[in-house]
This record gives C-alpha cells, sequence and structure tokens, in this order.
C-alpha cells in the first residue's frame, strides 16, 4: 500500500501553474520534524504536488510558515537533463490537504469582496480591470474647469423627485 499521511509546516508559498493541457498543478514544500531523544529535533523536507482543484486551492488559501495535514502517495519520477545525466525526485502527490493554522496568507473575505467590485464594475463597462477607478467618481462635489458642479443623471433626477 502506498500511503502517505504527513503534518508539518510549509517551508514557502506555493508555486501554482497552468499546463499546456488546462491541468493546474501547485507545488511546495512541507518540513516535518522528527524528535530525537534528548530534545532535539530533527527537520525532514517534503515536496508535494497538487493537482487540478485541490491545486488551486492550495495554491489560493495556502502560504509560508501554515500548519498542514497531507495525505497522499509517493511518486518517483526520473528525467535527463541536457547534459544527459539522469535525475530523480520522490514527491507526495496529495489527495488531501486540510489547514491546522487557519488562514494567515490573506484577508480572504476583503479580498473576495474587492475581486466581487472590480468584476462588477467590468461588467458594466465602468473600469478596466487594470485602470485604477479615478477619484472624481467618488466625489460628489467635483467641479470642472469652469467651476460649475456636475451631478451625474442619477443625482440629478433625486433631487428633480425631492
Amino acid at each position: 500500500m502506498n500511503r502517505v499521511v504527513l503534518t508539518g509546516r510549509l517551508t514557502r508559498d506555493p508555486e501554482m501553474r497552468s499546463l499546456a493541457s488546462g491541468k493546474t498543478v501547485t507545488t511546495f514544500t512541507v518540513a516535518s520534524n522528527e524528535f530525537l531523544g534528548g530534545g532535539k529535533e530533527k527537520a525532514e523536507y517534503h515536496p508535494v504536488v497538487t493537482w487540478d482543484r485541490l491545486a488551486e486551492i492550495a495554491g489560493r488559501y495556502l502560504g509560508k510558515g501554515q500548519q498542514v495535514a497531507i495525505e497522499g502517495r509517493l511518486q518517483t519520477r526520473s528525467w535527463d537533463d541536457e547534459k544527459g545525466a539522469r535525475h530523480w525526485k520522490t514527491e507526495i502527490v496529495a489527495s488531501h490537504v486540510e489547514m491546522l493554522s487557519g488562514r494567515r496568507k490573506k484577508d480572504y473575505e476583503a479580498q473576495q469582496a474587492a475581486d466581487s467590485l472590480t468584476d462588477q464594475a467590468v461588467a458594466l463597462g465602468e473600469a478596466a480591470a487594470t485602470e485604477p477607478i479615478a477619484e472624481a467618481a467618488f466625489d460628489p462635489g467635483a467641479s470642472d474647469d469652469d467651476g460649475e458642479i456636475e451631478l451625474d443623471e442619477a443625482t440629478t433626477e433625486a433631487e428633480a423627485a425631492a
């Protein structure tokens, strides 16, 4: 049976990429400690690979220093480099990743709200995704070059109805 269960901390932020086939892959390294006698510890570093939806989730929500539980299988790959030398790499292909230390990489609720507002603005044609929104759009007292205050149609209609 080829099964790995591992708990440790990420040594760096995950690296997520999309392959030409359309699949998403995320790689990261987990450090675990082996407790030796006399209060000594020995660190082991384990490369982890996740695929498809799990790769997207890991790339988005995991960050350096976070404690995770990994479940998966061991896989050894080999390849030849340009000089003809053979290389081997053993890694864990994760089938399950659980965050044990909570979300520390970003404030995800705030990020999701900002992303949602950006998507809405783009959908309405208000601003391109890379364009900053002009400050005058938020200033109801903004004036044009001749000093007159400009109001949009919604403001004018609301004042007329009052």
